[in-house]
């Protein structure tokens, strides 16, 4: 659970399509703490958590229907703020979790849906898949090859027109 925080504009095509684009603040990350064994079984990996800091800049095509709720997809362009990784194992392990930095740059795939609930108030869900991976040099023994931002997001959106 993260921040997604921001702007949003809108140019309208017709009643029923506009293209908008965001800047926003937003947070993605993991967090595992079930005990899970290492590739080679040395470590159990007691407590695992990444936060990612993004400035995030959202670009979509909505289509509205009658009601003024909208669907929406399109791409957004990222670059990370900061970043926290963690992570404990059993016995302990000294992980050098700096040797193994995120990629700085980030682009994403975005679909998504807007219910109008009330004047301009909207409830937003929103599904966003990074298209590049977040990170290709991996701490050994705990992920996989390459490893990749999946997020679901749920909003509260305020539109004023």
């Amino acid at each position: 659970i993260g921040l997604n925080v921001g702007g949003i504009v809108y140019v309208h095509f017709s009643k029923r399509v506009a293209a908008s684009m965001e800047v926003l603040f937003s947070q993605k990350g993991s967090k595992a703490t079930i005990d899970f064994s290492t590739k080679d079984s040395a470590y159990i990996i007691t407590d695992y958590g990444i936060t990612l800091n993004y400035a995030e800049v959202p670009i979509l095509i909505n289509v509205y229907d009658k009601r003024k709720s909208s669907f929406c997809a399109g791409f957004s362009y990222s670059v990370l703020a900061s970043s926290t990784e963690n992570v404990q194992t059993y016995p302990k392990y000294p992980y050098p979790l700096s040797n193994y930095p995120f990629n700085k740059n980030g682009v994403d795939l975005i679909i998504g849906g807007s219910l109008h609930l009330w004047r301009g108030l909207y409830m937003n869900l929103r599904f966003q898949y990074s298209m590049l991976p977040i990170r290709t040099n991996n701490p050994p023994q705990i992920s996989r090859a390459d490893q990749y931002n999946n997020i679901y997001a749920l909003r509260l959106m305020y539109l004023f027109e």
